[in-house]
């Protein structure tokens, strides 16, 4: 029988075959972890906020995972391998799960304690975000698998660990010949990490909010790079500069080098009482509170005695505070006893009053001349007595 005019010739139902070809093209896409958020396909976004619950890194992270984000966990200790599936010991220092992972944001998580050999097994990492965690242990070896890594945020990350973890710090700092980018702010440093002003390759090193009085003639050769790469750029805002003598170097080295620290004009003075709040480019070379005198560095001094910065004004007030305190003790301890002090200080009136009369006494006694003894005669003459005619 012939189709009928006007009515187009079924050709059969497009709809399974629209499925059967969506399916052939597709590929099973790798679960998310639980309680993670799972962006995009080829460049795999993961960002995970567990709570405190989270006490280890998720296991089930997809193999092409680029970019992972954990915030608000519990992760105290990363052992060796962490991110590989190790669970701390030499077994899991070889595993690679995670080899596209370019960029690992750890903020905020509680982390402590940082294993020799934490991040093996994530040879394609470029990013390590660790700022916001109170870390007191630092093993020497905690970033030697990762040859690739350009960035290294440890933002308020070090106060908590004291000069150990400065020094722990400075060894891990030596593998990573290819980082680019430090950040080092709000960590209440007061030098730089030698290894830091090292990297062959540094482009920025970020040092806003520590304790930094000023650079060391030796820090600021470190910063001095002859031919390529450039030297890395300093950022210094926010540090309680000491504009004495030993800001000399560092100003003059300011002045010719004003476009490697993006945030010069923002430094001011700290100490002295009379410089505080002065933009520290604003200061003269010449000026009298930064010339080194002959004397003080004879004698040791140097800066120390020539500057009295706040710690030792307030040195000063703290012991005269304590002065006072002794003092109104002393008062309130007499006023508490002050009926026996009237009556011992009646009693020694009274004892020095008697010592005195009796020195008066004796006085009188050796100067009246009837009680003076009488004169002793003459040895061979006979004394005349009253009848005798002579």
């Amino acid at each position: 029988m012939a189709p009928r005019a006007g009515r187009p010739e079924p050709r059969g139902p497009l709809l399974p075959g629209l499925l059967l070809v969506a399916a052939a093209l597709s590929r099973p896409a790798a679960p998310c972890p639980f309680q993670c958020y799972c962006f995009g396909s080829s460049t795999l976004l993961l960002r995970c906020a567990s709570g405190a619950e989270l006490r280890q890194p998720p296991r089930d992270v997809p193999p092409d995972a680029r970019n992972l984000t954990i915030v608000g966990a519990n992760l105290t200790v990363l052992r060796a391998a962490a991110f590989a599936g190790g669970d701390g010991d030499a077994d899991g220092a070889g595993l690679v799960r995670l080899p596209l992972l370019a960029a690992l944001r750890l903020p905020h998580n509680h982390i402590e304690v940082l294993e020799d050999g934490a991040f093996d097994g994530l040879p394609s990492l470029a990013a390590l975000d660790l700022s916001h965690n109170p870390l007191r242990v630092l093993g020497g070896g905690a970033f030697r698998g990762l040859p690739a890594l350009r960035s290294l945020q440890l933002d308020h990350a070090l106060a908590r660990g004291g000069p150990a973890l400065l020094a722990a710090l400075d060894v891990a700092l030596g593998p990573l010949d290819e980082l680019r980018l430090l950040g080092l702010a709000g960590n209440a440093l007061s030098r730089l990490p030698p290894a830091a002003l090292r990297r062959p390759r540094l482009e920025q090193l970020d040092a806003r909010l520590n304790a930094l009085g000023g650079l060391s003639p030796d820090e600021l050769r470190a910063l001095e790079r002859r031919g390529r790469p450039p030297a890395p750029r300093l950022l210094l805002a926010d540090n309680p500069l000491r504009c004495g003598c030993a800001a000399r170097p560092l100003l003059a080295w300011l002045r010719n080098a004003t476009e490697r620290v993006p945030d010069a004009r923002r430094l001011t003075c700290a100490s002295p009482r009379a410089l505080h709040g002065r933009p520290f480019l604003d200061l003269d070379l010449d000026e009298a509170r930064l010339r080194c005198a002959a004397r003080d560095a004879a004698d040791g001094r140097g800066e120390e005695g020539e500057l009295a910065g706040p710690e030792l004004e307030a040195s000063y007030v703290f012991f005269g505070l304590v002065l006072a305190l002794i003092g109104l003790i002393f008062l309130m301890v007499l006023y508490l006893n002050r009926r026996g002090i009237q009556r011992w200080m009646r009693n020694l009136r009274e004892a020095c009053r008697d010592q005195m009369e009796g020195y008066h006494y004796r006085y009188e006694q050796d100067a009246d001349p009837r009680r003076a003894p009488t004169p002793a005669a003459p040895a061979g003459s006979r004394a005349a007595s009253p009848g005798s005619g002579l």
